[in-house]
């Protein structure tokens, strides 16, 4: 983190030939912005509604065919359906993937609705793929589904739930595939790979003496962690104390938290800003899971809230105290998916790695120190043998 991956990438765009067609692929509409304020030899294109299905995705394809060079977000790009990869295949692009990609996601449905829609004779399900066969269905509570179904990335799991799944023959339809994350190897994407036994080599970034950015092997020893963990003050106090359990902080911690407890959390965040790093919100950054946002949520710091999963973005790098009120697991019905497939993830590794991609986005990212509230015992440890090479 912090290395210049983006950078590198910006400086390889910019010294490519010109017959060289490139597909940057960001989580962030202001990072497309970036991207293109920072390579003015080279014209690229943002995908629009201008067309006459109103919609991004036609846009892109559009632009594909005229062999532009692109840059869209991450959301865009996950609607990929079997004409873009069509289109993308032999074109000639090599996609730069800023940060991994969510490549599964459980859908936003129930198993009686499932069951509906099969009787109503909406979906077909073959080979757990799900088909969507009604086509007069035009819109409605379903009509997410249906543009996943029609788009081929849609199936039908464990006969109780639907799982949307990244198309992988994306990947195999670019010339070159470059994503800029750091520990890739223990995140989704990663295991997705393996699963699709799509290969893949571990590259590091680093600045030479007149400011190029180089690529090289990779040697986790060259991190600098200890210098990293200088820069955390991480607290340990009091606050603390309710987050002493494992799975303390956890999606299912929290559904079954009482509202003394929630109340005695919120009160413990708001000690920590207010009383003991005393910042004002503009100095802020703080997270939990979004569905318990509302019950933490404070005085003097609600309105600095960011999303477990932020990446990717330079917005808030002048924070400098930080409150991470989770506990990272993977979801139950996505380890499923993997684990029925012969993948066995490592949940801890993937946690911390989550973890440090939040805390830099704070001032840690320019070399400054920041204070931490990490009230679950399991997240503070894995932090500390992050830091000593433990894990």
């Amino acid at each position: 983190m912090g290395k210049g991956k983006t950078s590198w990438a910006l400086q390889y765009i910019n010294e490519s030939p010109a017959y060289k067609k490139f597909i940057y692929i960001t989580p962030f509409l202001d990072e497309v912005e970036r991207v293109i304020k920072s390579t003015p030899g080279r014209e690229f294109f943002q995908p629009n509604n201008a067309n006459n299905e109103g919609r991004k995705l036609r846009s892109l394809k559009e632009l594909i065919v005229s062999g532009k060079n692109i840059c869209a977000t991450h959301s865009l790009f996950k609607s990929a359906d079997e004409e873009l990869i069509e289109l993308l295949t032999e074109a000639g692009y090599t996609l730069i993937l800023d940060e991994v990609m969510d490549v599964i996601e459980t859908a936003n449905i129930t198993s009686q609705d499932i069951k509906a829609l099969r009787d109503l004779g909406y979906i077909d399900i073959v080979n757990n793929r799900v088909r969507w066969v009604y086509e007069d269905y035009v819109e409605g509570r379903f009509y997410d589904i249906k543009l996943l179904a029609k788009a081929g990335n849609l199936f039908y799991h464990r006969d109780k739930f639907l799982i949307w799944a990244f198309p992988p023959k994306v990947f195999s339809a670019f010339d070159n595939v470059f994503v800029l994350t750091y520990l890739f190897n223990v995140q989704l994407q990663s295991y997705y790979y393996k699963l699709h036994d799509i290969n893949y080599e571990i590259k590091s970034v680093s600045q030479d003496s007149n400011g190029r950015y180089n690529i090289g092997e990779y040697d986790p020893q060259r991190e600098e962690r200890a210098e990293v963990m200088k820069l955390i003050d991480i607290y340990n106090g009091p606050y603390n104390e309710v987050g002493e359990a494992r799975n303390a902080f956890s999606v299912s911690w929290f559904r079954n938290a009482s509202d003394t407890v929630l109340e005695r959390v919120q009160k413990n965040i708001y000690s920590y800003f207010r009383n003991h790093c005393k910042v004002k919100g503009n100095e802020l950054i703080w997270t939990t899971v979004k569905k318990n946002e509302i019950d933490l949520r404070g005085k003097g710091y609600a309105k600095s809230f960011t999303p477990v999963n932020l990446r990717a973005t330079n917005e808030y790098s002048d924070r400098k105290a930080l409150a991470y009120v989770f506990n990272r697991y993977l979801h139950p019905i996505e380890r499923a998916f993997f684990e029925d497939n012969g993948i066995t993830v490592n949940q801890d590794l993937l946690a911390v790695s989550d973890l440090l991609q939040w805390i830099w986005r704070s001032r840690i990212r320019n070399g400054e120190s920041i204070s931490l509230y990490l009230p679950s015992s399991r997240m503070r440890s894995l932090l500390k043998a992050w830091g000593s090479y433990e894990i």
